[in-house]
């Protein structure tokens, strides 16, 4: 299967990328501005035709600066890209579109583990920017074979310390004597990149068009049991310490998912337990900080 791949330096669509590659699939890197209308055009139309697009091009830290910029390249970004594709001759266009949108759109909510029927209820920028691209690809879903994701919170080697959890490994593998957060009472997923990109890949071959699938394993995880894990592989106990300036007065308390459509779709996810994933973390943190030979 030949591949095009934006976003294709992330965190995510390095990882992607690799496994494809492993799978013996061609990827095929889509670097350009998606903010420009015409340049997305010249890409695509200049791009040979591929069998599949997966798109995780996208500002993902909810905390980010600029809010316009979540709209301006979530949203517009992505039609633009929508819009290239379907001004292609129909032979030119792939055989399936996968769109990266995010679990955040569900905001927060009573029902738990939480299904594809739950109605969104996005309380930030970067969940109402991803529910908007969900919109306004509906508007191509007649046309183009779109299957869009909402992945619940994920993490792994290589992902930014802006994050929760790179953020924890950096102090926990530094030994750090202090750490500030924000919110400690939440419970996400923090499921490994490598169960989300396995079933990207997958939903390129199984994935309905006009779908949406959660892509998640209905295991949570509170903060404190992060903490704690990660205070068993290093041997170092932390200081916690909230900063008023971290605590977000929308934070979503609790993401749990309901895997069950996606493995009715693909079959059973790979299993990557948390101890596993934060090792392996630990790991690539220690290579990185590792002093170059003389």
């Amino acid at each position: 299967m030949r591949i095009l791949l934006t976003g294709a330096s992330g965190f995510t669509g390095l990882h992607f990328g690799q496994l494809a590659k492993q799978h013996g699939h061609e990827v095929v890197d889509c670097p350009v501005d998606l903010t420009d209308a015409s340049a997305v055009k010249r890409a695509i139309e200049c791009t040979d035709p591929c069998d599949a697009l997966v798109h995780l091009a996208a500002i993902s830290f909810v905390g980010h600066a600029d809010e316009s910029a979540f709209y301006g390249v979530n949203t517009v970004g992505t039609t633009n890209l929508l819009k290239a594709f379907d001004a292609l001759p129909a032979s030119a266009r792939p055989r399936k579109l996968l769109l990266a949108s995010s679990a955040n759109v569900y905001g927060n909510c009573l029902q738990s583990p939480i299904s594809e029927n739950q109605p969104t209820a996005p309380v930030n920028h970067y969940a109402a920017s991803k529910l908007a691209m969900e919109q306004m690809a509906q508007a191509y879903a007649d046309r183009l074979p779109i299957v869009i994701t909402r992945p619940f919170n994920y993490t792994g080697p290589g992902q930014a310390t802006s994050f929760l959890v790179p953020k924890l490994v950096d102090h926990f593998a530094r030994r750090a004597p202090v750490i500030e957060l924000g919110n400690l009472h939440v419970e996400r997923e923090f499921n490994d990149v490598r169960m989300v990109c396995e079933a990207y890949l997958r939903l390129l071959d199984h994935g309905e068009s006009g779908q949406i699938y959660n892509v998640c394993t209905g295991t949570v995880f509170s903060l404190q049991q992060v903490l704690d894990t990660l205070k068993h592989l290093t041997g170092h106990d932390i200081a916690v310490r909230v900063n008023p300036a971290f605590v977000r007065a929308s934070e979503v308390h609790r993401l749990c998912g309901a895997p069950d459509k996606l493995i009715g779709c693909i079959g059973p996810l790979p299993v990557y337990p948390l101890t596993e994933c934060l090792s392996a973390m630990i790991q690539a943190h220690a290579t990185q900080a590792r002093p170059a030979p003389l």
